[in-house]
């Protein structure tokens, strides 16, 4: 039975380029879950309606949510009162329930509908960006679009990351996602660019112009961020561009390290003091090793990523062997005229890290052998009991109060 959709109250304010209805559209639009109605009454009573009140920003995973739960209205605690703002409830009473949006009507009037609260809701857990979040609703207002855009992009960055893309890319890849909504540049169109500067980078290292190449590769990593953030606040994401930027990342880095060592013999001829072939194995084979891992964990110990099992594993992420940890170790060894110790410093910090992740991942074998299936920590933090903690502040939304 299909699902219909009835928008209330729109609102002509945008948010990253949509208006709150053109981004409800596009969130229900990408599961194929609804159909949009204008009007209730050309609807069935045994038909479903999830009406949604467009003059607030949703969270994405509450509309989905809401799509998928029937027979709830969805009201939020606020001051000076409590307001409905979405309700999904058969056709038959869909006039009664947007008299309780309205308030012309309490929400206990409807039978055999249950109230919700975002208090009251278990979805705060994104495994696909590692975050911990409680969902939310805000309404919209012209005075408050830099703030919805913050707080929507805010939504959309990793929780568990590496210690570049958390610390130095938020503010700059923010300014960036707008120039991209201003002159609409799709997710796609920055993916591509990036794979542009992933092969002149490339190039460059292979031919010993280190300099320059770190200047494209750090770009790269750059768009490596704006295009995710771009995709979730403007919901433009899709298989085809998901895949397409996952195989680039995962494919380029050891790439970059042999052609950084190919380099070295054009930038420092003569006798490097080790085998280069040696030291390129180890960086290939703890790489797929460190991978692998991953695999192997969310495949068969977790329903999530191993760095998502305990905090020391979030910590570990921060600086774990992947692409810009590393090129933090090749870009000091640039400045100090030593790219051949930058190499030698990436294959040591790669097997280390891979022995690091093996260790963990027999570890995790164990406890789920002993104790059961395994728990990410995210799903057992609580802010009142845990809002002090380092873990929850720098992985989570969760604050003091």
């Amino acid at each position: 039975m299909p699902l219909y959709t009835y928008i209330y109250r729109e609102c002509p304010v945008k948010i990253w380029g949509l208006t709150s209805r053109q981004r409800i559209e596009r969130v229900l639009k990408a599961d194929g879950k609804s159909k949009m109605v204008n009007d209730l009454s050309d609807l069935h009573d045994d038909d479903f309606v999830l009406i949604l009140r467009a003059d607030h920003l949703f969270d994405d995973r509450l509309v989905n949510y809401l799509a998928a739960t029937q027979n709830i209205v969805l009201q939020l605690n606020g001051e000076p009162k409590k307001i409905v703002v979405a309700a999904h409830v058969p056709a038959s009473i869909a006039h009664q329930a947007l008299d309780v949006i309205e308030k012309t009507e309490m929400a206990e009037s409807l039978p055999g509908v249950k109230t919700q609260t975002l208090e009251t809701l278990s979805i705060s857990f994104q495994e696909r960006i590692r975050k911990l979040e409680p969902p939310f609703v805000l309404s919209i207002s012209a005075e408050k679009n830099r703030d919805l855009e913050r707080r929507l992009f805010d939504w959309s960055y990793k929780g568990v990351t590496d210690l570049i893309t958390k610390w130095v890319w938020p503010i700059p890849a923010r300014w960036m996602v707008g120039q991209c909504v201003r002159f609409g540049i799709r997710p796609n169109h920055v993916t591509l660019t990036g794979l542009l500067l992933v092969i002149i980078a490339g190039v460059l290292f292979a031919y010993g112009h280190y300099g320059w190449g770190l200047l494209a590769g750090w770009l790269m990593t750059f768009l490596d961020t704006v295009d995710g953030k771009l995709a979730r606040v403007t919901v433009t994401s899709s298989r085809f561009g998901h895949y397409f930027d996952h195989i680039i990342d995962i494919v380029h880095p050891p790439i970059w390290y042999i052609l950084w060592g190919l380099g070295l013999k054009i930038s420092h001829p003569g006798d490097l003091g080790f085998s280069l072939s040696a030291v390129l194995w180890f960086i290939v084979i703890g790489y797929v090793v460190g991978r692998f891992t991953e695999v192997v964990f969310q495949r068969c110990l977790g329903s999530f990523g191993i760095f998502c099992w305990r905090p020391m594993d979030s910590y570990f992420r921060l600086i774990t062997a992947r692409r810009n940890p590393n090129m933090i170790l090749l870009t000091a060894c640039f400045f100090v005229g030593r790219p051949d110790f930058g190499l030698l410093a990436v294959a040591f910090w790669t097997v280390l890290t891979s022995v690091f992740l093996l260790l963990r991942l027999a570890w995790a074998g164990y406890v789920r052998i002993i104790q059961g299936p395994l728990r990410s920590w995210f799903m057992d933090v609580n802010p009142s009991l845990h809002d002090k903690s380092l873990a929850v502040r720098l992985f989570t939304h969760y604050t003091a109060d």
